[in-house]
């Protein structure tokens, strides 16, 4: 089984994923990570140097093309969904889950990394929500494409196995 958490920067997706995958006995892919030991650089480095349209076809060709295990949680970047026809493919080749948070949620959360994120270092707070909600309204369809949506508020691994179970369930009952 492979599960796909998809969302904004800061919702979660790696460390639910990494609690996820080890209940589980999952492998983790964080994609990022991926792409730049892939690179050999940051994905802030890659992005700056190369532009967002090389990142972008960088990141659906290493989302397409890594050695996924059988059974893994997939940590997607926050754009991933948003590009090429990477969440039909996403969605085709696996369980995604949307884990949503509102965009005042998600400025609390970012607010001590900022400086590791290229596209909100220069913002204020309240220019970080703008920011934010702006994205998520761009990058809405892309995320209600999830086969699953969970409230990020205080999401928890085994929610996140409970839902996509319980989705599964429902499959096998059609």
């Amino acid at each position: 089984m492979k599960i796909f958490l998809i969302g904004f920067m800061g919702c979660g997706k790696t460390t639910l994923g990494k609690k996820l995958a080890k209940k589980q006995g999952f492998e983790l892919v964080d994609l990022d990570h991926a792409i730049e030991h892939a690179t050999g650089t940051t994905v802030a480095n890659y992005f700056a140097t190369h532009g967002e349209e090389a990142f972008r076809k960088l990141e659906s060709e290493t989302l397409k093309n890594h050695p996924y295990a059988e059974n893994c949680v997939i940590a997607t970047g926050g754009g991933t969904p948003c590009f090429f026809d990477n969440m039909e493919w996403m969605n085709a080749n696996g369980t995604t889950v949307y884990i949503e948070l509102s965009p005042v949620s998600l400025a609390k959360r970012l607010e001590k990394g900022m400086a590791k994120r290229p596209l909100l270092q220069n913002l204020t707070a309240e220019g970080v929500v703008d920011f934010i909600r702006n994205k998520l309204t761009e990058r809405g369809p892309f995320y209600k494409q999830a086969k699953v949506t969970l409230n990020g508020m205080s999401l928890t691994a085994d929610g996140i196995r409970d839902a996509v179970n319980n989705l599964n369930q429902a499959d096998l009952r059609l």
